[in-house]
């Protein structure tokens, strides 16, 4: 942290007295930055130990601010360091407010910010990608169906290759098994692909904590270009996620078959999350795998 603090003070021409770690994800550490004075300083440090991915975000980011009628933070630059550990610094917007997971003070406030979430997806929702379908770094002119089995294809390949020994043997068959019936799980699919932030989940998103008002949503994937449905599945845990996607599809209904589809969207999606990280979400995983399954067997 010292290091990173050395760092930073060089690159904004002001000294940082101290940062405080405000949140850990599994690829990034977001920090606040405190000037000499000891004040909160006007932007935040989110840093990453795979290189390449700050710039991703930073151009999801700018996207999705562009599109969009929510609020994402702004991006003031970015550091990329030669130091060892080799990492990428982001420069962010310090925003205010607290986490969507904090619970609302009345069911009707409650009720009005899910419809505030819907609508701000649903913004994202309404830019067509006109046939194009993928990552920030990777877009490409193919359908969903191919797309995405060549991603499960390729997150394969590499597990293989790699043979990590947190994941058993039981796991690996799962893995197979879902490979054998990806294409009779989508079979009939014929969603277009949208404009996605690609990492919905409640701890993501800021509400003002006295009126209970949307704020801002943060940390988005680095898919770009994806059907509705993918947006979707990371709202899998029972209570308030569920409750927000319930919410959604009563107002934007996708296809029924993603009542099994979104379990298979969090097995192969954890799988990329453990490629990238080192650490495999086993709760995630677990939950897919029951999820998914009556269909594997």
């Amino acid at each position: 942290m010292e290091q990173l603090r050395a760092e930073l003070t060089l690159v904004l021409g002001e000294q940082v007295s101290r940062l405080e770690q405000v949140s850990e994800l599994p690829y990034a550490n977001l920090f606040a930055l405190y000037n000499r004075a000891g004040h909160a300083m006007p932007l935040m440090a989110k840093c990453y130990f795979n290189q390449g991915i700050a710039a991703q975000e930073a151009r999801k980011l700018s996207m999705l601010a562009r599109e969009g009628t929510l609020r994402v933070p702004g991006v003031y630059g970015l550091v990329v360091s030669q130091q060892k550990p080799r990492h990428d610094v982001l420069l962010i917007e310090r925003l205010g407010g607290v986490s969507v997971d904090a619970p609302a003070r009345t069911p009707q406030r409650q009720a009005q910010l899910q419809d505030q979430i819907v609508e701000s997806l649903m913004a994202w929702h309404r830019i067509d990608s006109h046939g194009v379908v993928g990552t920030v770094d990777s877009t490409q002119e193919n359908g969903w169906v191919n797309w995405y089995a060549q991603r499960v294809e390729m997150l394969w390949a590499t597990l293989s290759s790699l043979k990590p020994p947190f994941l058993s043997m039981e796991g690996r068959r799962v893995l197979y098994r879902s490979r054998e019936i990806l294409p009779r799980l989508f079979e009939d699919f014929d969603d277009n692909c949208v404009l996605v932030h690609g990492n919905v989940m409640l701890r993501n998103m800021l509400k003002d904590p006295r009126s209970d008002q949307l704020l801002a949503m943060m940390n988005p994937g680095m898919v770009l270009w994806a059907p509705r449905e993918f947006e979707l599945f990371h709202l899998c845990e029972a209570g308030a996620e569920e409750s927000l996607l319930w919410r959604y599809l009563s107002q934007a209904p996708v296809a029924e078959d993603f009542v099994y589809r979104r379990w298979f969207y969090q097995l192969w999606e954890a799988i990329a999350q453990m490629l990238l990280t080192g650490k495999l979400d086993t709760g995630r995983f677990q939950r897919a795998t029951e999820g998914l399954l009556p269909w594997l067997t």
